[in-house]
Formats: C-alpha cells, structure tokens, sequence
C-alpha cells in the first residue's frame, strides 16, 4: 500500500506561534478559513498585507506568516487605504471585531464604503466586547444581558449589511466562522473582488457569549439558495432586514464600479519607487505660503 504523500505546508502558518484566543473560539476557524482562501487563490504571502485594529478579532494578522500592520482601535481601514495607495500590487485586507469596525471605527467604516478602494474587509462579528471580558457591542442583539447592561440591551443592534447597501457598497456578503469551508469560498470569492469588498462573519465567543453559541448561529441563519441573484440591490436589501433568520453567502455583486486607485489616477509604481523631484516639491510647498 502506497504511503500518502505529507500534506505541503502553509506558508501562511506560524507553527511556534503562541495564540491567545481562548479555546473552542470561533477565531480559530475564521483564522483557517483565511489561510486556506489565500492558499487556494495563490497569494504570495510576501505581497499580502493583513491590518487590523484592536480586539480579540484583531490579533488575527499576528498569526499569520506575512506582512502586517496592528493600528488604532478603529483605525484599520484608513491604515489599509495608505497601503493600498501606496502600492496596488498588494493584496490589502483590513480585519477586526465588531466593536472596532462599527463601534470605534463606524466612521471609517462609512467613508471606506463610499471611496471604494480596491481591498477587502472581514469583520469578525461576535456580538459582543470579548477583549474586554464581555459589554455588549454595536451587534448585541436586544435583551442580552452583560456585566455592564444588566437589564438587557435596549438599543437596536447595527446592521452592517443593510447599512453596506445603503451606501452602494459593490460587495456585501455574511459568513459563518463555524463553517469553515463556506467561508473559505466567500473570503475568496472579496479577495478576488475588484472594489471594496465586505464580508461579516458569525464568529462565537465562547466565554463571554453565551447566547450567541455555535448552536445558536446554526439554528438561526441559512444559506442563500441556488437561484438567488446577488446583482437585484432591492433583492439584498429584503435579505439584509430579515430578522427571524439570518442570510448566509454574498449578499449584493456589483462588478465594474470605478476604483478609488483609478479615480486618484494613480499609477501601478509603489510610492517607493517614484522618483522623488525636489522642483515639484518646492512648487506645491510654495503654493501654500
């Protein structure tokens, strides 16, 4: 009997790596979703950048074998436009919780869906402050109840897909962490997206949400069928209000938005190798006097 082949090893895999996500975490299923959609679509680690904020959710790029950059709560995204526009041969990807993509960062959550720069989001969607040890997020569904909301959430809870297709967001998907190989499949269907591309994803924090449990994800949402046309926008907002169960799998696909690259018109040379011409220079300071 012919021994099998050992499997080939990942490139993005940081085997010594110490993690820091509590066992059973749904991070660790996002985290090898991840890694097999960038294997699969054939992304050289050495041209990847991987930026994220604050948070349980935003350690994520610190496990993974490439170039990272760990920002401000709530500042990833327009650390990741400033990688993108400085070089379009990157692959960008921002990722991080949803305290600090809609909390903290819902500013910068808005204007990046308006500019449409060409790179992806993935929101680690918990519901909940697993950092720190357990407040309710901007998603917490009403009535849940935390050591800071003791009578239950009152607020209606943010709806991150509806708001995406109010503001014409060209790519709106929802995945499910504890379905790796689905959400494998949508990261690489944004990753190869050419536009602002955003992906929210289920991902059950075992300690501190004890509502929101892989059993719960598995019993309220479903996956979009067949026959579902992703291009209708009214089509996705009906899908993205539902409440009773939640809709998996790409919501909204435009193709052939403009690209916020093009509209700055600028080029495919990195900044750092453009010529550095002191005249011009000295012209644009000199306007400004």
């Amino acid at each position: 009997m012919k021994t099998p082949s050992p499997a080939k090893p990942n490139p993005f895999d940081m085997p010594n790596k110490e993690m820091g996500w509590c066992p059973g975490c749904g991070n660790y299923k996002l985290l090898d979703a991840l890694k097999g959609a960038l294997i699969e679509l054939g992304i050289d680690r050495r041209n990847l950048v991987v930026v994220s904020g604050i948070g349980q959710g935003a350690k994520t790029p610190q496990y993974l074998n490439t170039n990272m950059f760990n920002g401000l709560h709530g500042r990833s995204l327009p650390a990741a436009l400033g990688i993108r526009l400085s070089n379009r041969n990157l692959t960008v990807i921002a990722e991080s919780g949803d305290g600090c993509m809609y909390g903290e960062g819902g500013n910068h959550f808005l204007h990046a869906i308006r500019r449409n720069c060409d790179m992806t989001l993935i929101v680690h969607d918990n519901m909940i402050y697993g950092l720190t040890k357990g407040q309710a997020s901007p998603t917490s569904l009403p009535g849940m109840k935390t050591p800071v909301q003791i009578d239950g959430v009152m607020l209606e809870p943010f709806n991150p897909l509806a708001v995406s297709l109010a503001l014409n967001a060209p790519f709106v998907a929802r995945a499910s962490a504890g379905d790796e190989e689905e959400t494998k499949e949508i990261i690489k269907q944004a990753i190869s997206f050419r536009g602002f591309a955003v992906v929210d994803v289920f991902q059950p924090c075992v300690v501190f949400n004890r509502l929101n449990t892989y059993q719960w994800f598995r019993e309220n949402t479903y996956y979009l069928p067949g026959d579902y046309d992703p291009a209708d926008r009214m089509q996705a907002f009906a899908k993205a209000v539902e409440t009773e169960k939640l809709p998996l799998g790409v919501i909204f696909r435009e193709e052939g938005r403009p690209v916020y690259e093009d509209m700055l018109g600028i080029g495919n040379t990195p900044l750092r190798s453009q010529e550095f011409r002191e005249e011009a220079f000295e012209k644009m300071i000199a306007e400004y006097r």
